[in-house]
């Protein structure tokens, strides 16, 4: 399924780990209803579109500097996997 990924932080970030806890908003790229948020950090988000996606690496470290910032950052026509939906709670029918 091809949606459109936006995020925006949620919370202040770990200088331990580096990472970022962000809300992502899930939204179809079709534009039919179907927003889903999810809560999660920059490391894991980043981790996941890196493995189950086929983004290039220049789009995805760009990604990574906006997540990083105190704005949104957001990622269109993404394609995921039903499996990989599904196990972060999007349903699809």
């Amino acid at each position: 399924m091809r949606v459109n990924l936006c995020t925006r932080p949620s919370g202040n970030a770990s200088r331990h780990t580096g990472t970022t806890p962000v809300m992502l908003t899930i939204r179809p790229a079709c534009g039919i209803p179907g927003d889903y948020e999810y809560a999660t950090d920059s490391q894991t988000l980043l981790r996941l579109l890196r493995q189950q996606t086929d983004l290039p690496g220049y789009v995805l470290d760009v990604f990574e500097q906006e997540v990083r910032t105190p704005f949104k950052a957001q990622l269109r026509g993404v394609e995921l996997s039903e499996s990989v939906l599904t196990d972060i709670g999007y349903f699809v029918d």
